[in-house]
């Protein structure tokens, strides 16, 4: 089977990760790259392909690279409310897409991507952590047998100095970032969450603290799933030390997991605690397990269900904290 001729659509920042993981598969050939500075394709370029001779198409405009280029998939790594458009670009022209998180910043253009990806038949991911380490598979398996019975909360939290790190970027440009530490790094733990329940959000009461900035760097966030599962979640983007945990309870155990990077994880059954889980599989990236989802060897990591959730999420989140009050979603036309 030929390699999946794969294109990188932004080449700053966590693209690099993309292209160092794409270059080192055999399953892979990284055909092109697309990004409006030419400065972030020379960087891009000079680190991971003059070192083994390789030259990739470059382009600055999307649809000069699919018409020109034709690659098989895209990875998108583009500030967060460009995602949409430029998915929806990739998934007109036949591409499979994973996302750079969050999928979007709007339930409405998350539920439309969903529709796009089922009608043409492609693989649509996101590129979250968690969902591919064994950890959190292990977890979900866990959750579905029953043998902690029946899960009843959740709480967690995510620290970063991500204030500081984020300053003058487009991270704190709510018209490219739709939000702030809560998208961002914080994606990751509401992911971990959303992914592990799969169940639509029924209620949302949220208060942020955006500490001078133009966007929220602290957030503490209750929300209530249907089936009640009831979750209570701080995200702290002002913090110097570095840190995620998940802690599940259920009515006959406890799970605690990293809910940012899946490398840890403890479990209780009962009052006694399951020394050294058997958690036996691998580790996979994203990346691997898009491009083996794409060639039938994998089930995607993430699916556009995922993604339209922890969109539902988001904007509750975001509406409760401009109200002041609880919220819950508005009924789907």
């Amino acid at each position: 089977m030929p390699p999946v001729k794969l294109a990188l659509i932004g080449c700053g920042g966590y693209a690099n990760v993309h292209a160092s993981r794409g270059l080192v598969n055999p399953d892979v050939d990284l055909i092109a790259l697309c990004d409006t500075s030419d400065a972030s394709l020379d960087r891009m370029i000079a680190r991971h392909f003059e070192p083994i001779n390789r030259n990739p198409d470059r382009f600055s405009s999307i649809s000069d690279l699919l018409e020109r280029a034709r690659p098989d998939a895209v990875v998108i790594s583009t500030p967060h409310t460009l995602h949409f458009e430029h998915a929806c670009q990739a998934l007109d022209a036949g591409c499979h897409v994973m996302i750079e998180k969050p999928m979007v910043t709007r339930v409405e253009d998350a539920r439309v991507l969903a529709e796009k990806a089922a009608g043409a038949g492609r693989i649509l991911t996101v590129g979250y952590n968690t969902p591919c380490t064994a950890e959190f598979r292990y977890l979900r398996r866990l959750l579905d047998s029953g043998e902690l019975g029946t899960l009843e909360l959740v709480t967690g939290y995510l620290s970063q100095n991500w204030r500081v790190l984020t300053k003058g970027s487009w991270r704190q440009d709510p018209s490219l970032s739709g939000g702030g530490q809560a998208y961002d790094s914080g994606a990751h733990l509401f992911n971990s969450l959303c992914w592990t329940i799969r169940r639509p959000v029924a209620e949302v009461y949220a208060m942020i603290d955006n500490m001078d900035t133009p966007v929220d760097i602290n957030s503490s966030v209750v929300v209530r799933f249907e089936g009640g599962v009831i979750a209570s979640i701080t995200i702290g983007g002002n913090c110097p030390s570095n840190g995620s945990h998940l802690v599940l309870m259920f009515s006959d155990g406890r799970v605690e997991i990293d809910g940012w990077n899946g490398q840890w994880m403890n479990i209780w059954k009962g009052g006694q605690k399951i020394k050294y889980p058997a958690v036996t599989e691998e580790d996979q990236s994203p990346d691997v397990n898009f491009i083996d989802a794409i060639l039938g060897r994998a089930e995607p990591g993430t699916s556009p269900r995922d993604g339209i959730i922890q969109a539902q999420l988001m904007d509750l989140i975001y509406e409760s904290a401009r109200t002041g009050k609880p919220m819950r979603p508005k009924p789907e036309h």
